[in-house]
């Protein structure tokens, strides 16, 4: 996407995941959501 503003230029771009950066986030994802479980039936045991 590119928007020109009183003679200047800004361009903006999508960066692109490599395949070690999605798997890195998928994990990350994972672990987050098992955390949050954990932690709700913690709270719900207490």
């Amino acid at each position: 996407m590119t928007l020109n503003l009183l003679f200047v230029t800004v361009t903006f771009k999508k960066k692109q995941e490599s395949f070690e950066e999605a798997e890195h986030n998928c994990n990350v994802t994972k672990q987050y959501e098992q955390t949050k479980t954990k932690q709700h039936y913690l709270s719900n045991i207490y």
